[in-house]
């Protein structure tokens, strides 16, 4: 049986900071710049999502709805990709939850 010392950091204990399946949903406008751009993150952090699923929702105001899955990833790590991808041209919101 594992225990953690009493005067072990909260962020040092088994379990914290470990990785997880992380899914990135991105809301943008319908341009083909986009999903590029949005492969772009992973690509350059040498991760290959395993899961990509993208949708233009049609309508007055049309959108494009890109779901992505990684696995093994750190909360640290996907939240600063979730902040990379709010920040690109043309993306107007990213909701990102680990699991």
């Amino acid at each position: 049986m594992s225990t953690v010392p009493t005067d072990t950091p909260a962020s040092q204990a088994p379990g914290a900071g470990r990785a997880h399946r992380f899914h990135f949903a991105v809301y943008a406008l319908p341009e083909p710049c986009v999903m590029p751009r949005v492969l772009e993150q992973f690509a350059k952090r040498d991760l290959v999502p395993t899961r990509w699923h993208s949708t233009v929702v049609d309508g007055p105001d049309a959108e494009l709805q890109i779901d992505v899955q990684v696995d093994d990833l750190e909360p640290e790590t996907g939240q600063y990709i979730a902040r990379c991808l709010s920040a690109l041209v043309n993306v107007n919101d990213v909701v990102t939850s680990a699991g």
